[in-house]
Protein backbone atom coordinates (compact mmCIF):
# COMPACT_ATOMS: atom_id res chain seq x y z
CA UNK A 1 0.00 0.00 0.00
CA UNK A 2 1.59 3.20 -1.23
CA UNK A 3 1.96 6.16 1.08
CA UNK A 4 -0.84 8.19 -1.28
CA UNK A 5 -3.55 5.93 -0.35
CA UNK A 6 -2.67 6.19 3.52
CA UNK A 7 -2.66 9.51 3.36
CA UNK A 8 -6.04 9.09 0.91
CA UNK A 9 -7.89 7.04 3.06
CA UNK A 10 -7.26 8.77 6.33
CA UNK A 11 -7.94 12.27 4.70
CA UNK A 12 -11.60 10.88 3.12
CA UNK A 13 -12.44 9.55 6.68
CA UNK A 14 -12.08 12.95 8.08
CA UNK A 15 -13.55 14.98 5.49
CA UNK A 16 -16.55 12.03 6.10
CA UNK A 17 -16.26 12.26 10.16
CA UNK A 18 -16.21 16.28 9.77
CA UNK A 19 -19.30 16.20 7.89
CA UNK A 20 -20.65 14.15 10.51
CA UNK A 21 -19.50 16.26 13.79
CA UNK A 22 -20.57 19.52 11.50
CA UNK A 23 -24.75 17.69 11.16
CA UNK A 24 -24.59 16.26 14.86
CA UNK A 25 -23.71 20.25 15.89
CA UNK A 26 -26.56 21.45 13.89
CA UNK A 27 -28.98 19.04 15.28
CA UNK A 28 -28.14 19.46 18.74
CA UNK A 29 -28.74 23.64 17.67
CA UNK A 30 -32.36 22.63 17.04
CA UNK A 31 -32.70 20.56 19.50
CA UNK A 32 -35.46 23.07 21.21
CA UNK A 33 -36.89 24.15 18.47
CA UNK A 34 -40.88 23.69 17.77
CA UNK A 35 -43.44 24.34 14.58
CA UNK A 36 -46.64 24.15 14.49
CA UNK A 37 -47.14 21.27 12.30
CA UNK A 38 -45.04 17.84 12.13
CA UNK A 39 -44.20 18.75 8.59
CA UNK A 40 -42.61 21.98 9.48
CA UNK A 41 -40.68 20.39 12.81
CA UNK A 42 -36.97 19.82 13.03
CA UNK A 43 -35.93 16.52 12.33
CA UNK A 44 -32.36 15.38 12.63
CA UNK A 45 -30.39 14.21 9.78
CA UNK A 46 -28.08 11.75 9.51
CA UNK A 47 -24.97 10.78 6.72
CA UNK A 48 -24.96 7.50 4.93
CA UNK A 49 -21.23 6.62 4.05
CA UNK A 50 -20.11 4.62 1.47
CA UNK A 51 -16.92 2.85 0.88
CA UNK A 52 -14.50 3.99 -1.62
CA UNK A 53 -13.58 0.19 -3.53
CA UNK A 54 -12.59 1.64 -6.76
CA UNK A 55 -11.25 4.53 -8.86
CA UNK A 56 -15.11 5.01 -10.11
CA UNK A 57 -16.66 5.45 -6.98
CA UNK A 58 -13.84 8.17 -5.66
CA UNK A 59 -14.64 11.70 -6.22
CA UNK A 60 -12.98 14.05 -8.93
CA UNK A 61 -9.16 14.33 -8.45
CA UNK A 62 -8.93 11.83 -5.51
CA UNK A 63 -6.29 9.69 -6.92
CA UNK A 64 -6.14 7.10 -4.20
CA UNK A 65 -8.03 3.97 -4.09
CA UNK A 66 -9.94 3.24 -0.65
CA UNK A 67 -11.73 5.25 1.94
CA UNK A 68 -14.93 6.43 2.72
CA UNK A 69 -17.39 9.08 1.37
CA UNK A 70 -20.55 10.36 2.55
CA UNK A 71 -23.12 9.12 0.11
CA UNK A 72 -26.21 10.83 1.01
CA UNK A 73 -27.63 13.01 4.28
CA UNK A 74 -30.77 11.48 5.54
CA UNK A 75 -33.65 12.81 7.24
CA UNK A 76 -34.55 11.02 10.44
CA UNK A 77 -38.19 10.08 10.23
CA UNK A 78 -39.07 9.07 13.90
CA UNK A 79 -42.12 10.85 14.95
CA UNK A 80 -42.00 14.40 16.29
CA UNK A 81 -43.25 14.97 19.59
CA UNK A 82 -46.32 17.31 20.28
CA UNK A 83 -46.37 19.04 23.39
CA UNK A 84 -49.86 21.01 24.55
CA UNK A 85 -49.28 24.68 24.73
CA UNK A 86 -52.48 26.35 23.96
CA UNK A 87 -50.74 30.34 25.18
CA UNK A 88 -47.86 29.89 22.36
CA UNK A 89 -48.14 31.64 19.60
CA UNK A 90 -46.90 29.26 17.13
CA UNK A 91 -49.19 26.34 18.25
CA UNK A 92 -51.75 24.86 15.56
CA UNK A 93 -55.53 24.97 16.45
CA UNK A 94 -55.52 22.75 19.03
CA UNK A 95 -53.14 23.99 20.71
CA UNK A 96 -50.46 21.56 19.74
CA UNK A 97 -46.37 22.41 19.16
CA UNK A 98 -44.68 20.00 17.52
CA UNK A 99 -41.00 19.67 19.43
CA UNK A 100 -37.94 18.28 17.15
CA UNK A 101 -37.17 14.56 16.99
CA UNK A 102 -33.70 15.01 18.56
CA UNK A 103 -32.30 13.20 21.15
CA UNK A 104 -29.97 15.11 22.68
CA UNK A 105 -28.36 12.42 24.53
CA UNK A 106 -27.53 10.15 21.44
CA UNK A 107 -26.76 13.39 19.65
CA UNK A 108 -23.85 13.92 22.21
CA UNK A 109 -22.63 9.74 21.78
CA UNK A 110 -22.82 10.59 17.70
CA UNK A 111 -20.54 13.66 18.88
CA UNK A 112 -18.03 12.21 20.69
CA UNK A 113 -17.78 9.02 18.31
CA UNK A 114 -17.08 11.43 15.40
CA UNK A 115 -14.83 12.95 17.36
CA UNK A 116 -13.21 10.09 18.24
CA UNK A 117 -12.92 8.69 14.20
CA UNK A 118 -11.37 12.05 13.65
CA UNK A 119 -9.10 11.95 16.49
CA UNK A 120 -7.93 8.20 15.16
CA UNK A 121 -7.28 9.00 11.19
CA UNK A 122 -5.25 12.04 12.50
CA UNK A 123 -3.08 9.44 14.42
CA UNK A 124 -3.17 7.75 10.97
CA UNK A 125 -1.66 10.39 8.90
CA UNK A 126 0.66 11.29 12.29
CA UNK A 127 2.47 8.04 12.24
CA UNK A 128 2.68 7.83 8.64
CA UNK A 129 4.03 10.52 8.53
CA UNK A 130 6.56 9.71 11.25
CA UNK A 131 7.29 6.55 9.62
CA UNK A 132 8.29 8.27 6.33
CA UNK A 133 10.44 10.68 7.91
CA UNK A 134 12.48 7.83 9.64
CA UNK A 135 12.96 5.95 6.45
CA UNK A 136 14.59 9.48 5.25
CA UNK A 137 16.40 9.50 7.87
CA UNK A 138 17.41 5.80 7.70
CA UNK A 139 18.07 5.98 3.83
CA UNK A 140 20.52 9.34 4.32
CA UNK A 141 22.93 6.89 6.77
Amino acid sequence: MSLNNIFGIAGTAMNSQLVRLNLTSSNLANAGTSASSPDTAFKAKRPVFQAILDQAQANPGFNAVGGVKIKSIMTDQTTNPKQYEPSNPNADKDGYLFKSNVNEVSEMVELMSASRSYQNNVEVVNTARELMSRTVDMLKT
